[in-house]
Order: C-alpha cells, then sequence, then structure tokens
C-alpha cells in the first residue's frame, strides 16, 4: 500500500497491479478486510488520484472496481 504513494507513476502503477487481486478478491481474509477498514479513506484517496499517461480502458474499470470493493467494506465484514 505504501508504494501507492511513491512519485513515480509507473511504480504506482505496478503497486496498483499487486495491490488490486487482494482487493478485488470476494473472500477476503478478515486481516485484510480490517486493514482496508483501518485504511480506507486513505486509500480511496491514493486510488482517485492514480492517474496513468495513455488512456487505459481497463485499467480505469479496474481501478474503479477496486474502489467500489474498498468503499463497500463494513467493520461487520470482518468474520
Amino acid at each position: 500500500m505504501n508504494l501507492l504513494r511513491e512519485s513515480s507513476k509507473s511504480i504506482q502503477i505496478e503497486a496498483f497491479h499487486v495491490f488490486e487481486p487482494f482487493a478485488a478478491n470476494q473472500k477476503k481474509a478478515a486481516d485484510i478486510i480490517s486493514i482496508f477498514v483501518a485504511n480506507r479513506s486513505k486509500l480511496l484517496r491514493l486510488l482517485g488520484d492514480l492517474k496513468i499517461d495513455k488512456e487505459d480502458e481497463q485499467f480505469e474499470a479496474d481501478k474503479a472496481q477496486v474502489i467500489k470493493e474498498i468503499a463497500a467494506l463494513e467493520p461487520r465484514d470482518i468474520a
């Protein structure tokens, strides 16, 4: 998650691609959910600000899905 804050866009994009499977996983572990819930506002801000130089519809769709998944999490989702 910290690599999403890097100043290098290429590092941010690669960090997103590593981060994405954790957020998109429908069967998230309780530890992952608690980290996402605790850091939700920061993550949503970082992801919202994440832009790439060229237009990439798939990247934008993936990013929107990750944002949706994180925004929808609630502390009660921790099993």
